[in-house]
């Protein structure tokens, strides 16, 4: 079985036209057989070629494949839809506004937004489930993103974002925005998406201090001293957060290598994205099928 996304090429062959891709959306989410919403019953579902739609064999309902999803109300071709999300999905580094705008053909607005619903779409799909338990090491940490630099050609400081996140060793990592770095605004990040068994590991600010009060079995490293890592006999397990501070180095490099800039108003998808990346690190050819075939349920 391959391991690696597929080719531009392969891509092309696999979603050659619109019609297909709505072919894929309706097979994905309803398949012939699928019980009308409005008459209750099993049927077959026939195409309406004057719109994305399908229509019921018994009373004439009609299905959207596109509602519920990020192409819904979109008059932008779902093929150009489909390969914008094949990009996101053959990069380590994230795809720009303007290199959707020139690999598609569409105007700078049109690129931004589909790249803005694309990331979305991508944490909706990773989801919220939580990370440690019994038998893991959880590193956590917060770093600074964004701001102005202090400097002869820049007066003052622009605030800095700060972006909290929790990764288990050889496992997924969860991060997000918060807005300061205050033990009253990272200890729920924590409680919500660590779960108590494991070990904890954090560098010496003081707003982790009270892990252990929560049932965590906490250890740090003390930066200011020099210390990186150092095994705890107690916990039987080697105490560091080298792992998820070589995330934060990747992810800034990202951000400034592609985008140049990201505001803090929109950098959480934009960490969302990177989230989602890297939890399927080890099984990117997932990647695509996976986003153009998990979608929210529709009411009704």
């Amino acid at each position: 079985m391959t391991t690696k996304p597929l080719t531009t090429a392969a891509f092309f062959r696999k979603f050659p036209d619109d019609e297909t891709c709505l072919q894929h959306l309706f097979e994905v989410r309803f398949g012939q057989g699928f019980t009308c919403p409005s008459c209750e019953r099993p049927s077959n579902w026939y195409r309406i070629k004057a719109e994305r739609a399908y229509s019921c064999q018994w009373c004439g309902h009609h299905l959207h494949p596109t509602v519920g999803t990020p192409f819904e109300k979109t008059r932008t071709p779902l093929q150009l839809w489909f390969y914008a999300i094949h990009l996101f999905t053959t990069t380590r580094y994230g795809v720009s506004g303007k290199e959707l705008e020139r690999q598609l053909g569409v105007t700078y607005k049109t690129a931004w937004r589909m790249a803005k619903l694309i990331r979305e779409h991508m944490a909706d799909v990773d989801g919220d489930r939580p990370i440690g338990g019994p038998g893991t090491s959880v590193e956590i940490d917060e770093t600074l993103m964004g701001g102005v630099k202090k400097g002869k050609h820049n007066r003052g400081s622009a605030a800095k974002t700060v972006v909290v996140g929790a990764l288990e060793r050889n496992g997924e990592i969860v991060v997000q925005v918060v807005k300061n770095q205050r033990r009253a605004t990272l200890e729920p990040f924590i409680t919500t998406n660590v779960q108590i068994g494991g070990n904890v590991h954090t560098d010496e600010l003081r707003s982790y201090a009270n892990l252990a009060d929560h049932g965590y079995r906490h250890a740090r490293v003390n930066h200011s001293a020099e210390e990186y890592a150092y095994y705890d006999w107690r916990l039987g397990d080697t105490v560091s957060v080298n792992g998820i501070e070589n995330f934060w180095r990747h992810l800034k490099c990202s951000i400034n290598g592609t985008h140049t800039s990201v505001s803090p108003k929109h950098l959480n998808s934009y960490v969302k994205e990177f989230e989602y990346r890297f939890n399927r690190r080890n099984r990117p050819e997932t990647m695509l099928p996976e986003l153009l075939s998990t979608f929210r349920p529709l009411n009704g």
